[in-house]
């Protein structure tokens, strides 16, 4: 029986539907795949700069470092994922393993309880050095603004919820403050009960200029206060941008509230929605959810998420550098000239 050979050559040369949908798939594995492997690299090389000490107690077993673990803990909230899931995952990365070189894949208590076990100071150390990637040794801010959100701590069903007619609204406070040019975190406090925007600003100033100063402070009107003015000009020598609450027939008070009221810099605090904005990309991108129940450990996880998005937008600066062949660092791998990054950003 004869087939027709122009059939065929049209049969093969057509493209199958399936065929494109599972080579777009592969591209999109692959791109997630190598995305894993360049935070994990980054996590642990920040981990290891720190210079914790590799084992909590020198009678430990020893089967795990705590770089190993606080990497794996880190890129389980990168990944947004319940330890369980996040563990079953790690044994089908053979490359993450080697990277991390595990003997074993451990078991999903081990993270929980090392988070748990490990002290909030060296989450700050890790902190502080996801944000030394950016910056050079006395290089300040143009810019940063300030802002407080909240992370909710009800771990019960929403379902449950409207039928009880108990509907939680229950949250962790947290106030940040971020470079309005990189989209960096450069501090954070955080308190377990409502509290007013003031009690925070004041340890969150001289927390992130500590860490890296800056020229000029930008908040919205619950910050209005002539204390927090004062602390920004005379103690932190920069400039505040605060805009004063308007109440009717009032006698405005404070020398720096009364210049606020007379030369207002409408350009400078616009800038004011990059930090909203930061809180969105957090909350989107990491969760808004804190699955702890202990005050304690709520705070170590709201601290990976801001170690965790520093080293996600440190990793797409990397991307730009490929796309756009900038150059990015200075003085060995691990540093990017912060000019550089400035006008990538204007770019892109």
């Amino acid at each position: 029986m004869k087939t027709d050979c122009t059939d065929d050559r049209k049969i093969k040369g057509t493209a199958s539907p399936f065929f494109d949908v599972w080579s777009k798939r592969k591209e999109t594995i692959k791109k997630s795949a190598s995305r894993n492997i360049r935070f994990i690299q980054a996590a642990l090389s920040v981990v290891t700069s720190t210079r914790i000490s590799p084992y909590s107690s020198k009678f430990s077993k020893k089967l795990y470092t705590q770089h190993q673990l606080l990497a794996l803990v880190l890129f389980k909230d990168y990944r947004n994922q319940h330890y369980r899931e996040f563990i079953e995952d790690i044994g089908d990365m053979e490359k993450v393993q080697e990277i991390l070189d595990l003997p074993i894949v451990p078991h999903f208590t081990t993270l929980q309880k090392f988070l748990c076990r490990i002290k909030s100071l060296y989450l700050r150390l890790t902190f502080k050095k996801t944000v030394k990637l950016f910056y050079s040794a006395d290089e300040s801010i143009p810019v940063t603004a300030i802002d407080s959100s909240g992370f909710t701590s009800g771990y019960c069903s929403h379902y449950f919820s409207e039928r009880t007619g108990k509907i939680r609204k229950h949250f962790i406070k947290t106030s940040i403050s971020v470079d309005t040019d990189l989209q960096v975190i450069t501090g954070f406090v955080t308190s377990k009960s409502r509290v007013h925007d003031t009690r925070h600003a004041e340890k969150l100033l001289r927390q992130c200029h500590n860490t890296r100063k800056s020229d000029c402070y930008v908040m919205d009107k619950g910050y209005d206060s002539e204390a927090i003015h004062r602390l920004i000009r005379e103690n932190l020598h920069a400039n505040s941008v605060i805009p004063i609450r308007s109440w009717n027939n009032e006698i405005i008070g404070g020398t720096y509230r009364q210049e606020m009221a007379l030369q207002f810099n409408d350009i400078i605090y616009p800038r004011r929605q990059l930090v909203e904005n930061k809180f969105s990309v957090l909350k989107r991108k990491f969760n808004g959810d804190l699955k702890a129940r202990k005050f304690l450990i709520q705070m170590k996880e709201i601290a990976n998420k801001m170690i965790v998005c520093n080293l996600h937008r440190f990793l797409q600066f990397l991307i730009v550098k490929v796309f756009y062949r900038a150059i990015f660092f200075k003085n060995g791998p691990g540093r990017i000239r912060t000019g550089d990054l400035r006008r990538v950003r204007a770019t892109s």
